[in-house]
């Protein structure tokens, strides 16, 4: 009689930003887990998605763009790429069609060397010609020589399920790391900052979504709807003045876009009181950052 045996293992997506991470993340797990903009760092932490079959579970970790830090939270998400780097089971590199160069050949170097099993993700490759396509992949092979080279459409779903199949397959035998009814790592209240955090991107422009932060204060489920409290952090009193806008306009509809997310993620009305405070320098200031999930 065979013998059935169970596979688990983590498959971390790195690369630099807007290149695609998260979407291929909500792509692989049918549903929005990590938040998506058009602009760049719109991922801060490393995220993980459970996908669970009855004798599989794939640890996703979504991670922030790779970029040069700047100030202390840079630095922190950088460490997030790192840790995901060190305990992969599967490493997915990925890049856009439009990249020609490499920006960090140190970690190019490091993930020559390593021993796992290697992908490298040609996305977005929906705007691209078939020249170019082809001319791409004969580059990254020529870069990354042992590497499986895929170009793929996190967007419009052009080979996604072959990979998560191919994934699949390389898992190594190991019991669950997770209960098999959680989504994510992540607690309820991390994916309402969240929530609150996109719809900030969406709506101001410049420095303002980099320099807010997101915490959930009260979280109450009721059977019919969900009522929670959240306070944007800014580190400028004209930064406040700009989140809450003419007659609190601005802030009422960062709220409205959030609450229609998180309605459609956790399959409840909601109801989002949001409040405005000034935290001074919170991006390069520790204790702060520990409290807000960046650092242990």
């Amino acid at each position: 009689m065979t013998k059935i045996t169970h596979k688990s293992g983590y498959v971390s997506i790195v690369g630099n930003p807007n290149v695609g991470k998260s979407t291929l993340v909500n792509a692989l797990m049918g549903k929005d887990l990590s938040i998506t903009t058009a602009k760049a760092q719109t991922t801060r932490h490393r995220i993980l998605g459970l996908i669970n079959g009855d004798h599989y579970q794939l640890v996703l970790s979504d991670t922030p763009g790779i970029i040069k830090p700047s100030y202390e939270m840079q630095n922190s998400m950088m460490d997030f790429v790192k840790e995901s780097l060190n305990d992969a089971d599967v490493l997915l590199y990925m890049i856009s069609i439009q990249e020609k160069e490499i920006k960090d050949k140190a970690l190019v170097d490091r993930i020559n060397k390593s021993k796992i099993p290697l992908f490298i993700l040609i996305n977005k490759i929906d705007i691209s010609s078939q020249l170019e396509l082809e001319a791409a992949v004969q580059e990254w092979s020529f870069i990354f020589p042992r590497a499986k080279v895929i170009p793929i459409s996190a967007l419009t779903g052009f080979f996604v399920s072959e990979l998560l199949q191919m994934l699949i397959e390389l898992l190594p035998e190991s019991p669950a790391y997770f209960p098999k009814d959680q989504l994510s790592d992540r607690p309820e209240k991390f994916f309402v900052n969240e929530s609150i955090r996109k719809s900030i991107l969406e709506h101001y422009d410049k420095e303002i979504p980099y320099a807010a932060e997101v915490v959930t204060e009260s979280f109450k489920e009721e059977e019919k709807i969900i009522r929670i409290q959240a306070v944007i952090l800014v580190e400028r009193e004209t930064q406040k003045g700009i989140i809450i806008g003419h007659k609190g306009e601005q802030l009422k509809k960062v709220g409205i876009a959030a609450r229609k997310d998180l309605t459609s993620f956790f399959g409840k009305k909601f109801h989002i009181e949001l409040f405005v405070k000034v935290q001074k320098n919170w991006r390069s200031n520790p204790q702060q950052l520990k409290r807000f999930g960046y650092r242990q």
